[in-house]
């Protein structure tokens, strides 16, 4: 059974990333500690619970810096399919600001279909671009956040409250 850290945290790869405040919003809520990573300056909230961290301009340095700290039981918030790939295997939940949530099952296919569509792009097939954001994304994010927070939760406090074995 793998140990799950004593607290979760959301790790944010924020550069990017269109649901911010509704992170913010939900973490308070639940009492989780965010850490807001990203290249370089970027402005959070004040309050305790959230962390800004300026991970560097190296091509990765903010991917590098989350996926070296997420862990079981931590939150990890990604577009960034070779990001997602690297926290999934650490253990840690992963969802997209759309409110996809990045699996052991899933993302095998998912960062091949992403490589897939890299080759096309640079063999001059033109593929088009994501899909704009849309309410409905937010929406599905925020319901996707505060499901997997509440999990984590209560996995704990049952791992807490079951006998530790001598």
């Amino acid at each position: 059974m793998t140990e799950t850290p004593a607290t979760t945290r959301i790790y944010v790869d924020a550069d990017a990333c269109p649901v911010k405040d509704e992170i913010y919003r939900v973490a308070i809520r639940h009492g989780v500690p965010v850490r807001v990573v990203a290249g370089s300056f970027i402005r959070v909230p004040q309050d305790p619970l959230i962390e800004r961290v300026a991970a560097g301009s190296g091509m990765d340095a903010a991917d590098d810096w989350i996926a070296e700290r997420a862990r079981t039981g931590d939150v990890v918030i990604t577009a960034d399919i070779p990001l997602a790939s690297r926290c999934v295997k650490a253990g840690a939940e992963v969802v997209a600001p759309n409110g996809k949530p990045f699996t052991e099952q899933s993302i095998g296919m998912t960062l091949a279909m992403r490589n897939l569509m890299t080759d096309l792009r640079s063999s001059g097939e033109i593929t088009g671009g994501p899909k704009s954001f849309s309410p409905r994304d937010r929406s599905t994010f925020l319901s996707t956040l505060d499901q997997t927070i509440r999990r984590l939760q209560r996995r704990r406090a049952e791992q807490s409250a079951a006998p530790q074995s001598q």
